[in-house]
């Protein structure tokens, strides 16, 4: 049985820091365990012009810790507001993606996507600039079964999307279902996606049986057994479309803990350890170095980081709750004893 694995300082391409007093919490986890991760813009008011970008970017940086190596990899949100010539503007600004969020999917979506017809001149800008369309791939119709809303979007969204813009680079966002995984292995190119580490470890019987627990709620929400089983066999396949986005997502314990808890889950804590857990689940411990560093990378055309990273098989017992602003988080598995740590150096 393996004990340590050493893997290159991996990327999360998927991560939300959320803004003001919350980056003390969230860029040092992130920075502990990252060399760069991909922020989310989804606050309020969005992230959706050059300005923007450069403040959040500058609050970021001034929270990560002194001696880390971190780079946050900044996206622009899309919304009405969001113009060509920004897109056009962008990747001078070191803009890496724009964010696709359907109207009203999730936190701070109201500003999202009502119509992707109407799209069809920013998207083309945003191929011929060069940068990448990141999606949160569920509708939001009415009567669409919540369970169902990913693979609608797909068949429904997506599909026809990509058929217009063929040449559009699209990174599917924590995707969930077999539909997903399966639609993703059937493209030639130009679509890859990230898959969550608690997707990968549970599904929607951790959020229902024996009574609503708000810290496994999440959007796109847990899905079933045989959905959970085909994202593993996925990272154990070591397809190199599938790639490291943990979508941790902060919310204070009572935004959670109320009759209309928050969407998100904080599995920013622990990112290695979760990930390692479900890649041994899948019986692939050593695909779990490329998932985390090398395909990311490579489909978004990064160099690799210099470093490395080690876990260690060394039991640890996640925190109740951790410092969050002037209030507290309660992490993903608070007071759960966890099999696998990041071994600290010395």
């Amino acid at each position: 049985m393996t004990q340590t694995l050493t893997l290159p300082t991996p990327d999360d391409l998927h991560i939300h820091l959320r803004d003001g007093a919350a980056l003390a919490r969230t860029v040092p986890d992130a920075a502990r365990q990252c060399a760069r991760a991909l922020i989310m813009p989804n606050l309020t008011p969005a992230v959706d012009s050059i300005e923007a970008v450069s403040a959040y970017r500058g609050r970021i940086t001034a929270h990560i810790p002194a001696g880390a190596r971190f780079t946050p990899l900044m996206s622009l949100y899309l919304s009405d507001n969001l113009s060509v010539d920004t897109v056009r503007a962008a990747k001078a600004a070191g803009v890496v993606a724009v964010k696709w969020y359907p109207k009203g999917a999730t936190t701070n979506s109201a500003q999202g996507v009502a119509d992707a017809a109407a799209l069809d001149p920013i998207l083309d800008a945003i191929a011929q600039a060069g940068l990448l369309l990141l999606i949160h791939g569920e509708v939001t119709t009415d009567g669409i079964d919540i369970f169902d809303r990913e693979a609608t979007f797909i068949d429904t969204v997506l599909d026809p999307l990509r058929r217009r813009h063929p040449a559009l680079r699209i990174v599917l966002e924590h995707i969930t279902t077999a539909h997903a995984v399966t639609y993703i292995r059937a493209q030639k190119e130009n679509l890859a996606a990230t898959i969550t580490a608690h997707h990968l470890l549970y599904n929607r019987n951790a959020l229902l049986v024996g009574g609503i627990k708000p810290h496994y709620y999440c959007l796109p929400i847990l899905k079933t057994e045989n959905d959970r089983r085909t994202l593993l066999d996925a990272i154990a396949s070591g397809d190199p479309r599938f790639f490291m986005g943990t979508d941790s997502a902060p919310h204070t314990r009572h935004s959670k803990e109320n009759a209309c808890g928050c969407a998100g889950c904080y599995t920013g804590h622990a990112t290695l350890p979760l990930y390692a857990a479900a890649f041994e689940q899948a019986g692939a411990l050593d695909k779990l170095p490329a998932f985390a560093a090398r395909h990311g990378a490579n489909y978004y055309g990064l160099p690799y980081n210099s470093g490395e990273i080690t876990l260690e098989r060394c039991p640890q017992t996640f925190p109740d709750t951790l410092p969050y602003g002037d209030s507290e988080v309660v992490p993903f598995l608070a007071g759960h004893k966890w099999p696998w740590r990041i071994k600290e150096s010395g």
